[in-house]
């Protein structure tokens, strides 16, 4: 099976189109030159082995090179998590088959059990004698200590020791299992390949009998893996290619061991180069549950979708108000930010963090998300008695924490850390925590409170529209007091707070294109805030903002300025969190989650008008 071919440019720069390998526990960065370029093991949170992305002397990488060579083309194996890169030269040429593998021991394609964390690289002779050049330069836990790599019977080792913060000393250790000559590969010697050889990354971890057979046993079954689990994603009629791969990417991003979906892949790439709006993204936000759950629903993947909702329900707090807005992968709480000030960050972008403080935040709109996925799932799933009084339980305790907070300022979805503010769409999914609240009530019967709590509903709803809409603007404002545009406001329609044809709908869509779109591309918004004034779009508003377009009837418009992101998508299909006006460059932590679940999103509401207008026609 070969990937489909697709030529490499030779003046973009390869840290522009990253590919992702993963296995549902972690994941690796390949650039456009064959070199991993960022993991950690062994999970997601864990260490960097490779981060040369974030400082290319100090962060370490996995390369493959040809000598009197170059790269001329890569692609991932069509429908699978399988990358395929060739190197062609006057000696030659080979491909380099990149994966982790992805199976359950007894050869179901179902959740991820016991296979290991480990990077699977199979150089694959295509024509000629080619020299390979293997650059194997680990550094563990971040680079924080020397890592040293030692000579071992069937390939390397690697291994480093440091003292953490706490004076504990760390081990950590990482096997390279190879067939081809251990010491030019720890030594980057030209390798003549004759015939296929290979490199097992294995962490902390002994194999016992790495080879070329179960290698090539490992590809063949996480090759039917991924075919097998795209074979159930439903089908849409156009754009399939984009959703397949958006949905592989979701799948790849899901943490299987607890079903919870990482923000990204990253952490610490900058929405803009030389600035310092750089976080980490390897945990999971509250807030992307309600786009995650209705899309992984509507692509025909529930269990996906199940596991998230299961995770989210023992994460969250049933009786207080300790609500967060992200927690870790295995429901962590505390996510303390810390900055590893060794690492020069990409491009010469500080600091670099491992943690996030926005943990700490009171973001009010997390009410409202999580009552929506709540909401959902009641109408997906039997649930038994039982465990509808605990959903019960937590519905009541979320309604009393809203109705108490609820007209209290916060920092607002995107995380401000300056001062507090009576953000609108906040406010919006207050109301929406509160109408989910009364549909559950009615789906379980609770007629008094139901009744009781529909006039507050009405009343929250005319305050939000009396304080947050701007006859100055003729739109609904970013917060209370304000005549600044924001983004956000586009998901009124979406949450069901208006209707798509409530002319203050269509005027604030029509408003905030006007003012925070260039060429199709969105700002979250203009003004400034504790860094200054954004410079980059933010890739998710502009699917927000075609969403908005065909909920408003405008499908012309929002078929084109879909075309224009999905011809932004790196060479691979993926988005980074932001993009350059500019150059298109992708910015932000990669891959974003959230913008891959917006364009499915996007493209089956697209797919939706067009068959309206065949039934129509």
């Amino acid at each position: 099976m070969s990937a489909q071919p697709r030529d490499l440019p030779r003046d973009l720069a390869s840290d522009y189109h990253l590919a992702m390998i993963g296995n549902g526990r972690t994941c690796a960065l390949v650039d456009a030159a064959a070199s991993i370029v960022f993991c950690c093991l062994p999970d997601f949170d864990s260490g960097t082995v490779f981060a040369s992305l974030l400082d290319e002397e100090k962060g370490g990488s996995f390369g493959i090179a040809m000598r009197n060579g170059r790269v001329t083309e890569q692609a991932y194996e069509k429908n699978t998590n399988v990358l395929v890169t060739r190197f062609e030269g006057d000696d030659g040429a080979f491909d380099v088959i990149d994966f982790m593998p992805r199976y359950t021991s007894d050869g179901r394609a179902g959740f991820w059990d016991d296979v290991g964390p480990d990077i699977c690289r199979v150089l694959r002779p295509v024509r000629g004698r080619p020299e390979v050049l293997v650059r194997f330069d680990p550094r563990l836990e971040y680079g924080q200590g020397e890592t040293k790599t030692t000579r071992i019977r069937r390939g390397l080792k690697a291994t480093t020791r440091w003292r953490n913060e706490e004076g504990s000393s760390v081990y950590e250790s990482i096997y390279l299992y190879t067939d081809l000559d251990a010491e030019a590969v720890r030594d980057g010697e030209a390798i003549a390949l004759d015939d296929e050889k290979f490199l097992l990354l294995s962490y902390h971890d002994k194999v016992q009998h790495p080879d070329r057979d179960l290698v090539d046993l490992m590809l063949e079954r996480t090759r039917a893996y991924w075919l097998l689990w795209v074979a159930r994603t439903h089908k849409t009629l156009e754009y399939q290619d984009q959703v397949v791969r958006s949905a592989l990417v979701l799948k790849m991003l899901q943490f299987s061991p607890s079903g919870a979906m990482l923000a990204a892949a990253t952490t610490s790439l900058p929405e803009t180069i030389g600035h310092e709006r750089n976080w980490d993204y390897r945990f999971c936000w509250i807030r992307d549950a309600s786009m995650t759950v209705s899309v992984l629903h509507k692509i025909g993947h529930p269990s996906m979708a199940s596991r998230f909702i299961d995770w989210m329900l023992r994460t969250v707090p049933t009786k207080d108000d300790s609500l967060q807005i992200m927690y870790g992968l295995r429901g962590e709480r505390d996510l303390t930010e810390r900055s590893l000030d060794h690492l020069s960050g990409y491009r010469g972008s500080r600091p670099v963090r491992v943690g996030n403080a926005a943990y700490t935040q009171a973001q009010h709109d997390i009410y409202g998300v999580l009552m929506d996925v709540v909401y959902q799932d009641l109408m997906l799933r039997q649930r038994t008695p039982e465990t509808l009084d605990r959903i019960w339980t937590r519905v009541r305790s979320v309604t009393r924490i809203v109705l108490e907070s609820w007209e209290e300022p916060d920092r607002g979805i995107w995380e401000i850390r300056g001062e507090k503010r009576h953000f609108v769409l906040s406010k919006v999914l207050c109301w929406v925590a509160i109408d989910r609240a009364v549909r559950i009530a009615d789906l379980l019967g609770k007629d008094k409170w139901k009744a009781k709590h529909r006039d507050v509903l009405e009343a929250m709803h005319a305050s939000i529209v009396s304080q947050g809409w701007s006859e100055t603007k003729g739109a609904f404002v970013q917060a209370y007091g304000s005549d600044d545009l924001d983004a956000s406001n586009l998901l009124m329609a979406e949450y069901g707070f208006l209707e798509p044809t409530d002319p203050r709908f269509i005027s604030t869509v029509e408003q905030s294109q006007r003012e925070l779109c260039v060429e199709g591309l969105m700002f979250r918004y203009r003004n400034e805030d504790d860094f200054g004034e954004p410079e980059s779009a933010f890739t998710v508003c502009s699917f927000w903002l075609v969403k908005a377009l065909a909920q408003i009837g405008r499908e012309d418009e929002a078929r084109e300025f879909f075309e224009q992101l999905v011809a932004a998508a790196n060479l691979h299909g993926l988005y980074g969190e932001d993009l350059d006006i500019h150059t298109l460059r992708h910015l932000g932590n990669f891959p974003q989650a959230y913008c891959h679940l917006a364009l499915i999103d996007c493209a089956l509401a697209l797919a939706e008008g067009e068959s309206d207008e065949m039934i129509r026609a």
